[in-house]
Order: C-alpha cells, then structure tokens, then sequence
C-alpha cells in the first residue's frame, strides 16, 4: 500500500511540474509602458486575433494602440501587432456604450485587468468590457450599468491603427442576432483584407448609420452581459463565420477564458524554471508569453490564406503572418526551432508559397503583405537555419528561393552584384554598410547549404559574398565598418558616434554598433582587428565610451551599456562574442547586467521596443545561459544562467535540464560542465545535442575560470 502510495505521489510530482499555472506569473502590463509597444488584450498563442482597447494616435509610443500613460479609450479592435515600431491593424472595432452618441471613454487602470487570454475593463460610463479569444475568433462580453435602459454598441470599420488607413468597407445585418462585412485598408500593409462576423447573443437593431464604416446597434438593456462573438477571416465572410462554428460554438465565456488559460500554460510550460527571485520570474514566463504571439496564424479553420500576390489558396499546412524578420532571426526563430519544433514545417512552408508568390523569401510580412521593411534578407537565415537543423524541407526548394531572393536587382542588391559591395555614393536609401552586413550574414547561410548539397559553384559565389566585410566595409585604421564609394574610398568625414536616422550609412545605429555585425564568421571578423589581444580591447572599450549620437539620432538606439544597444537587435549577438576567443568569463557580468537591469517586472520593463518577440527570445535564451550567435547552424553559445534549473520540452516527449549548481548573483562564472554526466569543456553547444534530450550540468563560481578557454573548446 505504502509503495502504491508513493507511486501515486511521483506520478502527481511529474505530472505537476507540467500542469502547473505557470500563467500566474505572467504581468501583460509590463512592457506597456515606456517605449515597449506591447500589446494588452486577450489572445491565444500565434492567434490571429489580438482583441483589446485601442486609443487615439498619440505618437510613437501607440504602435500597438495601447500605452499605458494614457486614459481614454475610441474601440475594441479584434487585431492588433504587438512591439513594433510602426502601427497598423486595429480593425472591426466595436465600443459598447450608454450614449448612442458616444465615440470614445475614459477609464481607470484601477479597475483594469489582464492575464493571458483574458482583458477587462470597467469604463467610467459604467460599462464593464470582457474579453477573451480563440485563434480566429474574438469574444467580447459586456454588462451595462442597472440604471441604462438601452446598450449601445458602436461599430467603426473607419478606425485603425498608426499608417493605417480605410480605403473600403461594408456591412449588413443578417439577422436580429448577426452582423457581416469587410474592411480593406492601406498602410505599412498595403492591401489589407479583413472580412468578418459578428454574432450576438440577444437581438439587436441598427439605431443609426454613416455610410459603409459607422453603425451603432442598439439593444433593451435586461441586466444581462451582452455577448459578442467576432470571427475574422483574410479570405471571405463565409470563412469567418464557419471559422466561429468551429472555434467557438457555443456561448460559454468562462468556458473560453479557461480554454484560453489552459492554451498558455501549454505553451508556457514548454520551460520550466526553478528559482527564488520571484521577479526574475515574472519577467521570464511574461517574456515567454510575449516570445508567442507572432508569427501569427493566417489561414481560415477549411486551409484557406490569402497569398503574396492577393490570391486565394488552400494549403496543407498552416499560413503564418506577421514575420518581423529583421528583429526575430537573431533570437526569437532559433528559440522557437528548440522550443516548438512542430511548426516549423509549418512556417518553413509559409516562406517557400510566400516565394512563390512574390518571387522571393518574405522581409517583413503583414497580413499577406510585404512591407520590404528593413534591410537585407532576413527571410533566408531562418529559412536556411530551419533546413540545416533537419525539419520536413525539401532542402532544394530552399537553395532555390534563397539563392533567388539574393539574386535580385532591389534594395541595393544589383549593385552588390556589380560592385561586391553597395557603395554609399550611388544608393539613394543610404544604410549601405548595414545593408551589405546583413546581405553578407545571409549568403554565409546560402554557402553552408549549398556546400552540403554539393552545389559547389553556388557554394564560392555566396562564400565570397560574404566575406564581403573584409574585403570592402571594414577599414583597418579606424577598425570599424564604413561606407564605401564607387571609386573605392571610404566615405568622409567619419564620426563613430554619430547617427542620423535613414540618413547615414546604418540602420537604427552607429558604427560602434556595427563595428561586431559579423555573427557568421566572428573568427574573421577576430583577424581582421589583428588578432584576439585588439579585439578584445576594442570590445571592451565598446562598454565603456561615452559618445554624443547628435539630435537626429534614431529613438530605436536605447539601452545603452557604453554603445552597446541593448534596446535594438544589431547589439543583441555581441556579447557572446568573448566565447570566440576564450574568454566566456567576461561576458558573464556583462550578460548578468543586461538581464538585471534592462529588463525588469515593471511598466517600462523593456529597454526598447519588444519586437515581435525577439527582446523577449533574447532573455529567454540568455537566462538559461544559452544564444544562437551564427544565424544559421544551430551553434548555441554558453553565457552566464540566471536560474538554478530550466527543464526544456523539446518535443518527442523528450526534455533537456540546464542545472546551475551554486547559481547566485555572485556565482555568475561556470567553472565546470557536464553533459549527461561526463565532463564538458566547450562553451557551446550544438542544436542536436540539445534535442537528444539529456542534461547540461554547469558549476558556478564568483571567480573566473579557466571553462572554455582553451582554443578546442571555442566556437
């Protein structure tokens, strides 16, 4: 008895550390302020519906509609983009009211509330607004004041987000109980297509109207909720209501809040993290629950997308949108790649039909959408990273889209392939050095993949390509990237602190910043400074110096360390830099001070914008003691771990433990690691190691060591 005791106690132990609320830990609010852009509202992972309050364009700061500073709120809208910097989305937007003259409210933070896939508000018009979702639908739950004898809901198909902007739109009503229609837009998407239903729990009528964007519905106030169901769709009105028959039937809306919950802590629980610093806590299961909500799903419940080109198709996989390339190929994809490995097929997928459709890889695309946002090919490290890390690819396909998408004659590309580099004398949308940098990073992973498909013309084309950084944009003598003319010349005068936004020759920074963006041949990039000794003391000074970036400088370069910029991705790789050339141990301190000061449990939590995920991924990745420095290969390197275990459910019913023995916030030093119980001495780690499962031991100290020092056991 007393042994069936205990195996029913170890059963409930095991099963426990997997089931537990980890949504409990998760504080929506942090990031809300400051310049994180987040997103506050109800969803489910990856969905396509993000519902929640928007308020009025205030400024930089309202790119996802919400900042937490502000009081008064126009609408609901069932989609919002969350970490961005440019607003868009912001769509079907409904606001429940007394006044049928009532166009926005003003509300209170004290009577706020969110978690994940829950939002509440009580409006000062005495209304209270629940929310909650499921990937294609949005459920909105009102409750009116006793003293109001009729509710009022506002729909306005003309509201929108930051550039976006109504170009047109259409509604009917159905039935007592339903309303459809579409809203078509212009913005950073171009041609957005939305097309919805909206399902009411009791009788409505249409009180008034303004053409094809404004109505207010009415209904007998009866003392009970009003419940709203708003199923959206990229491809028709039919699909959003056959996208609400499958997703959400019925009218439970606690129901759906738990289901909600229960789809969260799911995801959540993929880490396990055992620690004492409960604020440590919070903002990693909040940096998790941020890591999820892109790329978001972009197809209807029967397969049905809206491709590249406008077209409508019906795929065997599931479409993805919102890929902020240039942010999340650094952290977010190679975090998702060990964390879910069943989706990327699925996004592996999306990218190849999305070339298909437009001719190349995706750069950063929104609902079907490409923007050309940003610079260089971010699509193909993902892409290539997925493939050379052994997911369900045709490996062919990939070269093929890859080595297209390179080959092309826009954003600077055909004078990469006259000159061998973008000289800044000849491209009128300047951000030359930033663009060859990461048109460089991108051709290293199109070389690796050709090689090992033993295309080998493909092969010395794109390796020459991208070593383009030495060949063409570092200047020995000032031992920084620069700009480059036609005839050959750097570009003068030369001010390594300066920066003018879209104006110079980087993106979003300085050189000092893009002095490291070499993440695919940092042993190059070594030799180039003369030598690990020169490195090193450049990279250190890059903490310390002290620069004026003048007055138009981009507001993206925030967190600073020195120069580094915590706050913008360019920065995000350079501190695991020490690994290449044996010196693990200053990277520690370093690493422990950005995740303990740039990231905090607060409002204002996040040094800069989240990003779609990828501030979030760094510190996920970061706090286990781990980052994928190269884009493309799966070679994780070693830092300094901030908790005493992390279980990782790397799929296949498989986990991999990171076990810092004696961790604290003195022992930030590994001295020693094991992996599955024999002695370690790298300080990396490759991808299929960590998907075998297993465990990594590490033995910390508050002194440096010796650990991954030595030439063999660096990267």
């Amino acid at each position: 008895m007393k042994k069936l005791f205990a195996l029913a106690a170890f059963l409930t132990v095991g099963i426990g550390a997997w089931a537990q609320n980890l949504t409990q830990y998760v504080d929506p609010y942090i990031g809300t302020g400051g310049h994180g852009h987040v997103f506050l509202g109800a969803n489910v992972p990856y969905g396509l519906v993000q519902v929640g309050p928007t308020q009025y364009k205030r400024g930089w700061d309202w790119c996802s509609g919400y900042h937490y500073s502000d009081s008064v709120i126009i609408g609901f809208g069932q989609m919002h983009l969350s970490g961005t910097g440019i607003g868009d989305l912001g769509d079907i937007a409904l606001l429940p009211t007394t006044d049928a003259t009532q166009h926005d409210v003003m509300f209170s933070h004290k009577g706020e509330h969110a978690r994940p896939g829950y939002y509440s508000v009580m409006l000062k018009s005495g209304v209270k607004v629940d929310l909650t979702a499921t990937a294609r639908v949005a459920f909105h739950r009102y409750s009116y004041p006793t003293d109001a004898q009729t509710a009022f809901i506002r729909l306005d198909l003309s509201q929108g987000i930051g550039w976006d902007k109504m170009t047109k739109s259409a509604f009917k009503q159905n039935s007592p109980t339903e309303l459809s229609g579409y809203r078509y837009s212009t913005g950073w998407a171009k041609d957005q297509r939305v097309y919805f239903v909206a399902q009411f729990s009791r009788p409505v009528t249409m009180a008034t109207s303004q053409g094809d964007s404004l109505a207010v519905l009415s209904t007998p106030n009866n003392d009970e909720p009003l419940l709203v169901k708003v199923g959206i769709s990229p491809v028709s009105e039919d699909n959003a209501r056959a996208n609400i028959a499958a997703e959400l039937p019925a009218w439970d809306f606690r129901g759906t809040v738990a289901k909600a919950n229960e789809a969260w802590n799911k995801e959540l629980s993929k880490i396990v993290i055992t620690t004492d610093d409960d604020a440590a806590r919070r903002t990693f299961y909040t940096a998790m629950y941020h890591s999820m909500f892109a790329p978001s799903v972009f197809n209807d419940v029967n397969g049905d997308y809206r491709g590249a080109d406008g077209k409508v198709y019906r795929g065997d996989f599931k479409n993805y949108t919102t890929f902020s390339l240039w942010d999340t190929y650094r952290a977010a994809h190679p975090l998702m790649t060990i964390i879910h490995p069943e989706k990327q097929r699925d996004i592996a997928q999306t990218m190849l039909h999305i070339y298909e459709q437009q001719g190349k890889l995706p750069v950063w695309h929104l609902v079907g959408n490409e923007t050309d946002c940003m610079v260089g090919n971010p699509g193909i490290p993902v892409l290539i990273d997925i493939a050379l890390k052994g997911f369900d690819v045709d490996k062919n396909k990939v070269l093929e889209a890859a080595k297209a998408s390179a080959m092309r004659d826009e954003r600077g590309m055909s004078l990469l392939k006259k000159y061998g580099y973008l000289p800044c004398d000849l491209d009128p949308e300047y951000e030359t050095v930033a663009k060859g940098l990461e048109y460089a990073l991108a051709d290293a992973g199109i070389a690796k993949l050709a090689k090992q498909l033993g295309r080998t013309e493909d092969y010395k084309y794109f390796l020459k390509r991208s070593q383009s950084y030495k060949d063409h944009y570092f200047d020995k003598n000032t031992g920084f990237m620069r700009g480059k003319t036609s005839d050959g010349k750097f570009r003068e005068p030369f001010d390594p602190f300066n920066s003018v936004h879209r104006q110079d020759d980087y993106t979003e920074g300085n050189a000092w910043q893009y002095a490291w963006l070499v993440p695919h041949d940092v042993h190059g990039l070594v030799q180039c400074f003369g030598g690990d000794k020169p490195f090193v003391a450049k990279l250190d000074s890059l903490f310390i110096l002290e620069g004026k970036m003048g007055a138009d400088a981009s507001p993206d370069i925030s967190g600073l360390i020195g120069q580094y910029a915590h706050g913008n991705e360019p920065s995000h790789h350079i501190i695991y830099m020490y690994n290449y050339v044996g010196m693990p141990w200053k990277a520690a301190p370093k690493l422990r001070q950005v995740m303990n000061t740039l990231y905090t449990d607060g409002i204002d939590g996040l040094s800069g914008n989240e990003d779609v995920g990828q501030m979030s991924a760094w510190y996920i990745l970061s706090s286990m003691g781990l980052y994928q420095v190269e884009p493309a290969g799966g070679k994780y390197i070693f830092g300094s771990p901030l908790f005493k275990k992390a279980v990782v459910n790397v799929g296949g019913g498989k986990t991999f433990t990171i076990e810092a023995k004696n961790n604290s916030a003195k022992n930030i030093y590994i001295q020693s690691a094991k992996l599955n119980g024999k002695m370690y001495t790298r300080s990396y780690i490759d991808y299929k190691d960590i998907m075998k499962g297993g465990t990594l031991e590490f033995v910390m100290g508050e002194r440096p060591s010796a650990f991954g020092t030595k030439a063999a056991d660096r990267p």
